[in-house]
């Protein structure tokens, strides 16, 4: 056992076991003060609550808890190992959405792999939460999960293994295009992966500007081509071509985004793409091909990677607590596509500027205590523009009111 497993199990057994636990809000000192919390008091908000569902978000934890919600099946690069090994994972989501932005989470693993009865539990589930955030659930049963689930509740459903990863990719990419003066109608692009996040990633770009005949898909069999047999998610992104394999379709790339394994990528692959060559070598732990290795065949490459110990991290905790922290206050119903796109450039305007901003530096870090105060409030502006929203935020109070937050989670 390494050292950093070893550190890790004692992390998680020290004291209370886990890394979350249930903390009261109110006084509970007194008689008077137990009479209030519960019988006979506790009658008064649940009589406004059946009289107005709305006053649940007044009355209760509602409007600040988010479900983090995973049946085990694609478990943080272990895979299926199920619901309950996949609880230490989770936990640690609540941990994040607590410290980055004051949201409270319940995880719960569910212990079940149909997608239609996974979907009738959750949707049960959701007088609960104002939001939830599902995690770690198998392409491509989340597709269709998080679909119906979106189609049914007026609260956010938000699957962040796809979608976090595409904001904090596209992200990314907007800074490695403008540092290497790249047109976006123009670049061509291959992807690695053709999962839950590289959908998702792929579907980003071309809402930013990518046009989709520029792209091409490989997943384990090789190129997707419109003579295979897809999947209707892998359909959407078939190329009519005869090229077979990565290295068929990796000449004169400016982009390579890998979302699928270790060593997929070879340093011959990244000599065949154009100059300044941007890659985006996700795969964790190991990425497709580590920086160092790219950059000894192309020292002029933008190296982005999941990995903490290398610069450019691709972490989705720099958009999801922003996202659901901004859908909360502002009463979305829903994280649409215009938020989604707001915390992309947010993210990427912030990281611009930073007196750092360059080749190793094209997204904020993780820490960075700007994130709060300077992109949820323009993910609520969006859903505020959108239609979404069902509060109306003064934008000077909510930034006062971020800025207090904020201070408080440091």
């Amino acid at each position: 056992m390494s050292t950093l497993e070893q550190q890790a199990l004692e992390y998680h057994a020290a004291g209370q076991r886990g890394k979350i636990a249930i903390e009261v809000t109110k006084p509970v000192g007194s008689q008077a003060d137990l009479s209030l919390a519960y019988s006979p008091g506790v009658a008064a908000p649940c009589v406004a609550i059946n009289k107005d569902p709305a006053k649940a978000y007044e009355y209760t934890a509602k409007g600040n808890l988010v479900g983090v919600i995973t049946n085990g099946t694609a478990v943080l690069g272990l895979g299926d190992i199920g619901a309950l090994a996949g609880k230490p994972v989770m936990e640690g989501k609540a941990v994040l959405f607590k410290k980055f932005a004051g949201i409270d989470a319940f995880d719960i693993e569910i212990d079940e792999t149909d997608p239609d009865k996974l979907v009738e539990i959750i949707a049960a589930l959701h007088p609960t939460f104002g939001g939830i955030n599902l995690e770690d659930i198998k392409a491509p049963k989340c597709f269709t999960i998080e679909r119906k689930l979106r189609e049914r509740l007026s609260i956010p459903v938000f699957h962040d293994d796809q979608h976090g990863t595409a904001i904090v990719v596209g992200s990314g990419f907007l800074n490695a295009l403008h540092l290497t003066g790249r047109d976006i109608s123009l670049v061509k692009v291959v992807c690695s992966g053709a999962g839950a996040a590289a959908m998702a990633c792929l579907d980003m770009l071309v809402d930013l500007g990518v046009r989709r005949e520029n792209v091409y898909v490989c997943d384990s069999r090789g190129v997707l081509t419109t003579d295979r047999e897809l999947t209707e998610e892998k359909r959407a992104w078939a190329q009519n071509t005869a090229a077979k394999t990565l290295s068929d379709v990796i000449g004169m790339a400016d982009v390579f985004l890998g979302v699928s394994g270790p060593g997929l990528l070879k340093q011959e692959d990244v000599k065949r793409m154009a100059s300044q060559p941007i890659v985006f070598a996700l795969a964790n732990p190991e990425p497709e091909l580590r920086p160092e290795l790219v950059l000894e065949v192309a020292p002029d490459a933008i190296v982005a990677t999941g990995r903490s110990d290398y610069p450019n991290q691709i972490n989705n905790a720099l958009c999801f607590p922003y996202l659901f922290r901004a859908a909360l206050d502002s009463g979305a119903t829903t994280i649409n596509q215009a938020m989604k796109r707001a915390c992309v450039v947010a993210l990427a305007a912030m990281a611009r500027a930073d007196a750092q901003f360059g080749k190793n530096y094209i997204v904020p870090t993780l820490l960075d205590p700007r994130l709060l105060t300077g992109v949820t409030p323009k993910i609520a502006a969006a859903a505020a523009e959108s239609g979404v929203a069902r509060k109306e935020l003064d934008p000077k109070a909510y930034a006062a009111q971020l800025e207090a937050l904020a201070k408080t989670l440091l």
